[in-house]
């Protein structure tokens, strides 16, 4: 059975977006070329910055078949494991999806 959650990446200011560091830059060059691997192969199905009034942070929609895998892949986050991030993760009871 498949199981869906929500992940938000929580960055360590609301311009994040706007003023990232070459450091920070290279840590989240790696967090996205992790998340689009990941997407590869079938377990993410969206994942993305998102930009509001109060700054960004990243969303991704994840897709398991084994619950425990989502804590490995938010382990494997360069941007999570870095300390640069922090995140969130909730559980999707119900998702709908194109048929």
């Amino acid at each position: 059975m498949e199981h869906y959650f929500v992940y938000r990446l929580i960055p360590p200011r609301a311009t994040f977006h706007l003023d990232m560091s070459e450091d920070e830059r290279e840590i989240m060059t790696r967090h996205v070329a992790y998340w689009q691997e990941q997407t590869d192969a079938g377990k993410v199905v969206v994942f993305g910055p998102v930009v509001g009034a109060a700054g960004s942070w990243g969303l991704g929609v994840i897709r398991v078949q084994d619950e425990d895998e989502v804590g490995r892949m938010l382990d494997g986050d360069p941007a999570i494991s870095s300390g640069l991030a922090t995140m969130e993760v909730g559980a999707m009871p119900v998702a709908g999806l194109p048929s």
